[in-house]
């Protein structure tokens, strides 16, 4: 009988945690399948115009921000 308690409240305290902490489970969860994290950072190539790239860079000085952080606040 107490062994059953005690598994009842293993039981809220794992749904207590799993439901506190969704977000880092789910996160985990994503990196199973694929292998990265989302706030893990990649380096790519683009190409992009000359006009583009003095926006980018006029907003920088303006900013302080990097470029990739510009260019990545634009799509969160």
């Amino acid at each position: 009988m107490e062994n059953k308690k005690h598994n009842k409240m293993k039981q809220a305290e794992i749904k207590k945690i799993l439901k506190k902490y969704k977000k880092v489970f789910d996160n985990l969860e994503n990196y199973d399948v694929t292998r990265e994290l989302p706030f893990q950072r990649k380096r790519i190539d683009v190409t992009l115009s000359v006009k583009t790239i003095n926006k980018l860079k006029k907003l920088k000085e303006k900013t302080g921000k990097p470029i990739s952080r510009i260019i990545e606040e634009k799509f969160l």
